[in-house]
């Protein structure tokens, strides 16, 4: 097996186990909280934070400290990494206490930004500003956990940094079943929660940083040239690396205007698309990052060719049939897995309208996670820029087209209107972002991809004839026990996938073919 496909195989592995625990924390949270007015203040208080997270710690940091730190291990010292180490985590840290001092001062502010529609409650806006004071140290402690996660995958050890969010999964269940009863707002525990894991995370990593040799000694100086390279690629990736979020958050915006419970649904509907990404998308792209950047640093673009077409064929082979089983079984999914005590059977149907809309744009967000690294190894920032500019922009006029029309002629669950103008403009995103390395003559498709389409589409077709013949109505579902429901879901899945490869193996694709050469 070549070393990405086992690097990637690990990190999904990783990553499927905190996925498991993270499917198992969602479960705890809507029967035991259901989707109502606390919850909906509790997910804009937690997405806050998180969504800064994504932005510049996994998002804008981790793309420009990732190929610069590649380019000092290969070019540079053991020492004069070990600096730029320590200026980094300095500079970061400084930055974090003050935007966190910050947030933490404008929490009432912050949430009236994103999410106005609780001006008109009080109490749900006093309990959102709450649980945003409490959750908003989580950015400092998860970016540096960031920090230490890519130092990791930068010398191969992919494994920790995908283990890692288990912490939080078991931080919030926790929270959840034995703290939630003694708070007078059960659902503050959540909060704290989250600030828990956050320190848990960080503390996690130390060790196997010193087992490297690579723990970060945080020291400040002014002009640092490594320091000074990532702040100037991470201004652009601010916004080049981090559409999908910026486009939740104006769902989350628009949401709070719309029926009580629309932001709960979304925030589900959410979390099972971001399974297969994570898994396979996040994972691909977490792999080839530091390859890219090192293929890069070496001046060798036929080898950069070959990682970047090996990401998209395989990303491509798993994210049409993760895309296809999510509409088609997005109702048994959440009648299985969360419709239980508060989580209503009515819950569940405005939840699949938004999963079936999330899960059409889930090739293209897995693709975007896929392209950009072919920008960021070679410390190109600023040309996604400009392709999330007009994402954005594409997404905002998507929102008003679709939703509106939707809200005034009252149809059911115009929330998922948001999900599918998210979907459509992942699609503008990743579109634009393959032709800018097309033009720039960085990427030329290798041969083989007109067979490899024609292999996938009619397995596509059989395992959807399979799924459509086999699943039952939706009331079943809600006349089942718990055990029944998973039993059966799991066969759908394991009928769907087993059916897909089969088809893809009787026309020919080998796993061999899998392989990076």
């Amino acid at each position: 097996m070549s070393r990405l496909l086992r690097s990637t195989a690990i990190v999904s592995a990783m990553t499927l186990v905190s996925r498991l625990f993270g499917y198992v924390r969602d479960m705890v949270l809507a029967v035991t909280f259901g989707a109502s007015g606390a919850t909906d203040a509790f997910f804009v208080a937690f997405r806050i934070p998180n969504f800064l997270r994504r932005l510049f710690a996994e998002g804008a940091f981790s793309q420009a400290f990732v190929p610069v730190f590649a380019e000092y291990r290969q070019r540079h010292g053991r020492a004069a990494l070990q600096d730029l180490l320590d200026h980094v985590s300095g500079t970061l840290t400084l930055a974090l206490l003050l935007t966190t001092a910050a947030g933490i001062l404008a929490a009432p502010w912050l949430i009236h930004l994103f999410a106005p529609g609780f001006d008109g409650d009080s109490g749900q806006h006093g309990l959102a500003a709450q649980m945003l004071r409490i959750t908003f140290p989580y950015l400092l402690f998860i970016s540096l956990t960031a920090m230490a996660g890519g130092i990791l995958n930068s010398v191969g050890r992919f494994a920790v940094p995908a283990f890692t969010p288990v912490l939080l999964n078991l931080a919030l269940i926790g929270a959840a079943l034995l703290a939630a009863p003694h708070f007078h707002e059960p659902v503050v525990a959540l909060a704290w929660g989250v600030f828990i894991a956050g320190a848990a995370q960080l503390l996690f990593q130390v060790p196997f940083l010193l087992q490297q040799g690579l723990l970060p000694r945080p020291r400040l100086r002014r002009g640092h040239e490594g320091v000074r390279r990532i702040l100037r690629l991470m201004l652009p990736a601010l916004l080049g690396t981090s559409v999908v979020q910026v486009n939740l958050l104006v769902d989350t915006l628009i949401a709070s205007f719309l029926a009580t419970g629309s932001i709960s649904w979304l925030y589900f509907s959410d979390r099972f698309v971001e399974l297969p990404l994570a898994l396979f998308g996040i994972a691909i792209g977490t792999v080839i990052l530091p390859r890219l950047s090192g293929e890069h640093a070496a001046r060798d673009p036929a080898a950069f060719t070959r990682t970047l077409d090996w990401a998209l064929r395989l990303s491509l082979l798993i994210a049409l049939p993760a895309a296809l089983g999510l509409v088609l079984l997005a109702t048994p999914i959440l009648a299985a897995l969360i419709q239980y005590r508060e989580f209503l059977p009515a819950d569940t149907a405005m939840a699949a309208l938004s999963l079936m809309a999330y899960a059409l744009g889930l090739p293209a967000f897995m693709l975007i996670k896929i392209l950009a690294p072919g920008y960021f190894a070679r410390q190109d920032t600023r040309t996604p820029v400009k392709v999330a500019v007009i994402a954005m922009v594409a997404n905002m006029g998507l929102n008003l087209a679709i939703v509106g029309p939707w809200v005034a002629l009252d149809g059911p669950g115009p929330h998922a209107g948001l999900a599918l103008a998210t979907s459509l403009s992942a699609y503008l995103n990743a579109g634009l972002l393959y032709r800018g390395l097309r033009r720039a003559g960085i990427f030329t498709p290798l041969p083989g991809w007109t067979g490899l389409g024609l292999r996938i589409l009619p397995a596509l077709a059989v395992m959807a004839g399979l799924l459509w013949l086999l699943t039952p109505a939706a009331a079943q579902w809600t006349a089942w026990e718990a055990p029944t429901r998973v039993a059966v879901l799991l066969g759908l899945v394991t009928a769907g996938a087993a059916v897909y490869g089969g088809a893809l193996l009787a026309a020919g694709l080998r796993p061999r073919q899998l392989l990076l050469h």
